[in-house]
């Protein structure tokens, strides 16, 4: 047993067999720390569990966690690849027990692991334990048969954990390991303890008591164990090697590191060589975990460890972009144990590429402009911080990276004079927010996100977190507590709550403390990259500082995510049935439904719109995988992704992808790709399916789709299904013979309408055309005809009018037709032989006047008007008498 792999399953499958659960690695961004930028430690997720916040259905677990330190408190990163065993990213393996076994068995547990399935030399091992725990000291000599001088006291915090101020704690037992005495060093707790000769392999806590006060130290009623033992230290004394970069896993990355830039990993470019496989690692495992390269919080601590590394293959002479390369090298070695490495691998391949490409144009740039600024500088010099953050603010290279590529000639930066411009420019970006009105009450956004940072949005993994309260804002002024029945806003460090933007609307929930609960009744993005919480307090008294725990309205979320991924679904079916031309307008993504506008000259037919129905849940029965990358806007549409219609883009998009094209000229292809920041579901099958609810204009070539899915798309067809049952019941018919029998009242309602229209016409005319001609009066020579006519339709008149028409051969028809609000229609008609000298519009303009209306229009022989007096229908037929007449 050797290589990194069968160590850890050996690990696991030891405990396993001891009763352990065996417990898969928690995410290294925390989600129940919200004091921590990363997971680095295995207990980590187990926090709440010793606290007793948490019940788990096991009382004893083991686990290899991913762990990174390159942030915050725990800080590496400087070291990494000039010694032998710091890293950023490591694997901690450990044993935990919650109030199941303590002392005696935790000891047994290691000893015999350590001892008897890896086989290490048991002469070559000793201990240390808190100089107060006699019961550890009696055990180890008790178990492992040690001497006292291989059980060393430690009087010092080095070996008593605490999780904080207050809370559990307990006395430690460290196992170490003697490389012997061709090393320089000596034992723990001597002068000489710094060397490299006696390495620490493990780490036993004995959580005992509770620390209440900083004075008051109870003992804990369940006393619980908590281990850590580094896998790559393990892995180096089991492959006989002292440097953890010589083990099985490192020859492998580096060896591809070699192999992909010709340069061996020799002499002063050994370093480049580690530091790239480090990196490399922790890169890959925080995009996997949903963290992405930017300048803010956790985000740009992995900027800064891709772009150490991306800075050390530069040193080995890559010229083309090197560390997505080495992708297939770290997922052979670690992809078994962490799937997630294989699940987000067009994440990471497309993020280091990324990345890096943009870099080495940073890089170069600067450099040059570096090498200007300090061409008469020498050692012991500093760069004035004026340049300095010139370079940043102007050329986008780091302050950190102008120190370390200034640090081989021995030249430092003047840090007080660059704060001092970094200053400036925020003074300057402030006053730029000064206003009035709306404009004003942002102001106070602004100031929190200079103040406060980004916050880290955890939404796209997670629906619950724990995160800090950064600030309370009531009534448009910050405050410090908000108490019951308070309305405010708040800012937490933190948050799975997505914010309103991209046409998805923001997650409800609740926020909660140990005293207080507060209900969230929306998530907006103010700031630049605030994420600020709506919210109701319903319990309680919160206080800035406050720890909370953020819980996203599931069934909501769920609702929002499939409406979402829908509108993709929809918008590519819609460019497939109806041609590229298709783009989207707008959109909202809520739960109910799902509505976008589209841009399309002419209305969406009903046979198109079942096409696009049909295609689009198609690709949801494919339950198609949904994939993001990071990529830079131009990569992305040059793939063929989709931009949305009012969105703002900056240089790297997130690049959402889903099925595959199943006809057409893209078959086998991805069916949909499209930039986009909002929240998906993680297959298209999710979405259960899409139905179209309506399509309508919105404006000149812009038509609007609306739609439901999932459940409310059940709703809606049973609600559908119930309607026609009903209308069966109603026709006496099967619900199959619906259609027919309401086609046929249709036709018989059609028959009787004319019957009844032809009937009105002929009681209108006093029986019949032919019964007219003791109407007809002779103007000046013109036969004319006037009647006000009751129960028939505007839009009947005409047919009356040319039926008079004809009885008269010659002559001037008007007939005004009086509806039951006592509005009127009026129709005049002029013989052919007649519209030289006589015009219809004229005539029934003369008519609408009298009618107290204004106009009409028509055509010489034929026009149409009305009026809103009825009741003058008889003086308007003499008005057009009287204009006859002359």
């Amino acid at each position: 047993m050797s290589g990194v792999n069968e160590i850890r399953s050996t690990f696991l499958d030891y405990f396993k067999r001891n009763g352990h659960e065996v417990v898969p690695s928690s995410p290294l961004v925390p989600r129940n720390d919200p004091t921590l930028m990363f997971t680095n430690a295995g207990m980590v997720q187990f926090k709440n569990v010793f606290t007793g916040l948490e019940q788990r259905p096991y009382s004893t677990a083991a686990t290899a966690q991913k762990c990174v330190r390159a942030g915050g408190k725990h800080n590496d990163l400087d070291n990494v690849g000039y010694t032998a065993r710091h890293h950023t990213f490591f694997e901690m393996l450990g044993n935990f027990s919650f109030g199941d076994y303590f002392k005696e068995r935790a000891i047994e547990l290691a000893w015999n692991l350590i001892t008897k399935e890896f086989g290490i030399d048991s002469k070559r091992l000793l201990v240390t334990v808190y100089h107060t725990d006699e019961e550890a000291f009696t055990l180890w000599k008790k178990i492992a048969g040690f001497s006292d001088d291989r059980i060393i006291r430690i009087p010092t915090s080095d070996n008593f954990w605490a999780m904080g101020d207050t809370g559990p704690c307990g006395p430690c037992s460290e196992i170490f390991y003697d490389h012997g005495d061709h090393i320089w060093g000596g034992p723990p707790g001597s002068p000489e303890e710094d060397g490299d000769r006696f390495i620490e392999i493990w780490n036993l806590v004995f959580m005992q008591y509770e620390q209440v006060t900083k004075e008051e130290r109870v003992d804990l009623p369940r006393p619980s164990i908590d281990t850590g033992m580094g896998l790559e230290r393990i892995a180096a004394l089991l492959q006989g090697k002292h440097d953890n970069y010589d083990i099985d896993l490192f020859r492998a990355l580096i060896a591809a590191s070699v192999e992909a830039t010709g340069v061996p990993a020799e002499g002063e470019r050994r370093a480049s060589h580690r530091v790239i496989a480090d990196h490399l690692r922790s890169s890959a495992f925080l995009i996997a975990d949903g963290v992405l390269p930017s300048n803010e919080g956790r985000g740009y601590v992995l900027r800064r460890i891709m772009r150490r590394a991306m800075r050390h293959a530069e040193l080995l002479g890559a010229r083309e972009p090197l560390l997505w390369k080495l992708l297939p090298a770290l997922i052979q070695q670690m992809g078994r144990a962490y799937p997630e490495l294989v699940r987000a691998e067009a994440l990471i391949t497309e993020t280091l590429r990324l990345e890096e490409t943009r870099f080495r144009k940073t890089l170069e740039r600067g450099l040059s402009l570096l090498n200007d600024a300090t061409a008469d500088l020498k050692k012991g010099d500093s760069l004035d911080g004026e340049t300095a953050f010139k370079l940043y603010d102007t050329y986008g290279f780091p302050l950190d990276l102008t120190q370390d590529a200034l640090r081989t000639r021995g030249i430092g930066v003047d840090i007080s004079s660059f704060t001092d411009a970094m200053e400036r420019q925020k003074a300057e970006a402030r006053s730029h927010w000064a206003g009035s009105g709306e404009k004003a009450t942002e102001t106070i956004w602004f100031e929190l996100k200079e103040k406060l940072g980004a916050t880290e949005f955890l939404g796209y993994d997670t629906e619950t977190a724990e995160g800090v309260v950064q600030a309370i804002v009531r009534d448009g002024a910050v405050v410090d507590t908000a108490s019951k029945g308070d309305e405010v806003q708040i800012v937490v460090n933190q948050t799975p709550f997505y914010g309103e933007s991209g046409g998805q609307v923001g997650d409800e929930g609740v926020i909660e403390t140990d005293t207080a609960r507060l209900k969230v009744s929306d998530t907006q993005k103010k700031g630049e990259g605030l994420f600020v919480h709506r919210a109701t307090v319903a319990e309680g008294t919160l206080k800035t500082g406050d720890a909370v725990v953020l819980t996203v309205d599931h069934d909501r979320r769920f609702r929002v995510r499939s409406n979402h991924s829908a509108t993709h679904l929809l918008h590519e079916a819609l460019r497939c049935v109806l041609g590229s031309h298709v783009a989207q307008k707008g959109s909202l993504v809520a739960p109910e439904r799902l509505r976008f506008d589209v841009s399309h000259p002419k209305p969406v037919t009903a046979e198109e719109l079942k096409r696009v129905e049909e295609m689009a849940n198609a690709i949801v029965l494919q339950n198609a995988p949904v994939t993001t990358r990071l990529m830079s806007v131009d990569d992305a549409i040059a793939e063929g992704a989709m931009a949305l219609f009012g969105e703002k883009y900056g240089d790297e998009v997130r690049v959402v992808s889903m099925g595959t094209t199943i006809e057409g000229p893209k078959v086998g292809k991805p069916y949909s790709i499209e930039l986009c920041g909002g929240t998906h579901v993680r297959a298209t099958g999710e979405i259960g399916m899409i139905r179209i609810l309506s399509e309508s204009a919105v404006g000149a070539g812009v038509r609007r789709v609306e739609a439901v899915t999932g459940e409310g798309a059940l709703t809606y067809l049973a609600e559908q299904d119930e309607r026609v049952k009903a209308l069966a019941g109603a026709l006496k018919v099967q619900p199959t013979d619906v259609l027919p029998r309401v086609e046929a009242l249709l036709d018989e309602r059609k028959k009787l309408e004319k019957e009844l229209a032809d009937a009105r016409r002929k009681l209108a005319m006093g029986g019949g055309a032919g019964d007219t001609a003791s109407e007809v009066r002779n103007l000046g020579g013109v036969r004319f005809i006037g009647r006000s006519v009751a129960g028939v339709e505007p839009r009947d008149l005409k047919g009356l009018a040319d039926e008079a028409k004809a009885s008269l051969g010659s002559g001037v028809v008007t007939l005004i037709g009086v509806s039951e609000d006592g509005k009127a229609s009026v129709v005049v008609a002029v013989t052919p032989d007649l519209t030289d000298r006589l015009s219809a519009v004229d005539l029934v303009r003369v008519a609408s006047a009298a009618l107290g209306g204004k106009g009409g229009g028509g055509r010489p022989d034929m026009a149409q008007a009305g009026g809103p007096d009825g009741e003058k229908a008889a003086d308007a037929i003499e008005a057009v008498a009287k204009a006859i007449a002359g």
